[in-house]
């Protein structure tokens, strides 16, 4: 089993570190709506799924 000689610096550590980071998340606009949201998500404004409403959203 393989066992590091020396210690690596912060710096190395900071560039392999530094691409584990996670993406931004892909938006698409809403057919209804217009607003962005995430693909294949309900959207959170107008409560539709496609073409078809399956939460009901209530003005406050």
């Amino acid at each position: 089993m393989g066992v590091p000689k020396r210690r690596k610096s912060r710096s190395r550590k900071k560039m392999r570190v530094r691409s584990h980071r996670h993406p931004m998340p892909s938006l698409a606009k809403c057919p209804k709506c217009h607003a962005w949201t995430q693909p294949h998500r309900t959207c959170p404004s107008c409560g539709y799924y496609g073409d078809r409403q399956v939460i009901s959203i209530t003005a406050e």
